[in-house]
């Protein structure tokens, strides 16, 4: 604020002039001697101002040009109490004195001389006027310490609004960055979701076909084969139409991701016991079938699970285990639908099915990994196979 004391100066000049023969100062002596003390004061604010704008200043000039003009000041009060109006800047600028002794020095000339003008005029005349002095002294030194709290509260609000538009500002930056990495792996994500989704629905066909259409085909291949050797071959044939239309409509099923036919009509139980029964005209074994805890509807996707995992389950058997007796169990727990198949064949290595070309193993576990489930298989070479099939038993009025 330099130029406040130029706008100080000249209020005081004016009110000064206006009144200068109240104080017994209108002679023309006494004008001029104020018109030079005006525009000593003036003049030495200027060159301090506008000479070398911008340069740092040293505490011994800022100290120098203080001193200077609360001289003028003090001076111009002594004339005409009225310069107090001027004198008052020099608390503006009491905080470009560094070191503290400067600042008390000024503090105390600049209260002096405020107060001075308030009480009436200096020197001060008669216990009145002193005690006026005294008391507007006092004012006018505590007067300092809040103005010096309040310029130091701006201060601090300024430096901390500063930081906080710089943190803004770099908030923002980080904010805009962030919005183009993630319009890129946005992109990634739909990219990769895409992908994704197209290796999903060739994994769910391939296991759909592996547990349709070539089970049934191979199923159909057998009835053939046999009707070839049979002096009647009718029966066969018409087992081996029955499975190729099966095989069809499956297939047509497979292609929607609908549910197996046989549990549109039928709860998970029966479609179980019908494709035992089913499997037992093809295969020379003894199947048991057994059901424990209370049965309810399951979610589709539970049962169509349940059911594709006995089928495959069954298919190895006929085709890997050489077995004589098998036994399904379907167990309905509060928490789980719990499926086991267990048969007394040939057995193998898992590690070693699982880690080569077994599908039907792999697709079993992708089967229950869909839905949070598990397959555990148990088996040792000539001592039989066990499938375990573990999923939530998620109820029908949970699927939308």
């Amino acid at each position: 604020m330099p130029r406040v004391q130029f706008v100080l100066l000249g209020i005081a000049a004016v009110v000064a002039a206006s009144t200068s023969h109240m104080f017994d100062v209108d002679s023309p002596r006494w004008l001029g001697a104020q018109a030079l003390l005006v525009l000593t004061a003036a003049v030495w604010s200027g060159v301090w101002v506008f000479s070398r704008a911008g340069r740092p200043r040293s505490p011994y000039e800022v100290a120098v040009h203080y001193l200077v003009r609360t001289i003028l000041a003090f001076v111009l009060a002594w004339i005409n109490p009225f310069f107090g109006i001027y004198a008052w800047v020099g608390y503006l600028d009491l905080g470009e004195l560094t070191h503290r002794r400067h600042r008390r020095l000024g503090l105390l000339a600049v209260a002096v001389t405020v107060a001075g003008s308030q009480s009436g005029g200096l020197p001060p005349e008669g216990t009145v006027q002193w005690l006026a002095f005294a008391a507007l002294l006092a004012v006018n030194l505590g007067l300092v310490p809040m103005l010096d709290h309040m310029h130091a509260q701006n201060t601090r609000q300024a430096v901390e609004q500063i930081s906080m538009i710089a943190e803004l500002e770099q908030v923002n930056a980080d904010l805009k960055r962030a919005a183009q990495e993630n319009t890129k792996l946005q992109e990634t994500v739909v990219t990769q979701a895409r992908l994704a989704g197209v290796h999903e629905e060739r994994e769910r066909l391939a296991r759909e076909i592996h547990d349709t259409l070539a089970q049934s085909l191979a199923a159909t291949l057998t009835q053939l084969q046999a009707a070839e050797r049979e002096p009647d071959p009718r029966p066969r044939l018409a087992r081996a139409i029955g499975l190729v239309r099966t095989a069809l409509g499956e297939a047509r099923r497979s292609v929607l991701n609908l549910a197996p036919e046989s549990l549109d009509t039928s709860t998970l139980p029966e479609a179980v016991g019908e494709l035992i029964d089913q499997w037992t005209q093809d295969y020379p074994c003894r199947a048991e079938f057994v059901i424990t805890g209370e049965v309810r509807p399951l979610h589709p996707e539970v049962e169509a699970t349940v059911l594709r995992v006995v089928q495959e389950s069954l298919s190895n058997v006929r085709k890997h285990a050489d077995a004589s007796r098998v036994v399904v169990t379907l167990t309905f727990d509060d928490e789980q639908m719990v499926l086991d198949v267990r048969d007394d064949g040939r057995g193998f290595d898992p590690d070693i099915a699982v880690g080569g070309t077994s599908f039907g193993l792999r697709g079993m576990r992708q089967r229950a990994t869909r839905l949070a489930g598990k397959v555990d298989v148990e088996s040792r070479p000539g001592q039989g196979t066990a499938v375990s099939l573990r999923l939530p038993a998620l109820p029908r009025e949970a699927a939308a």
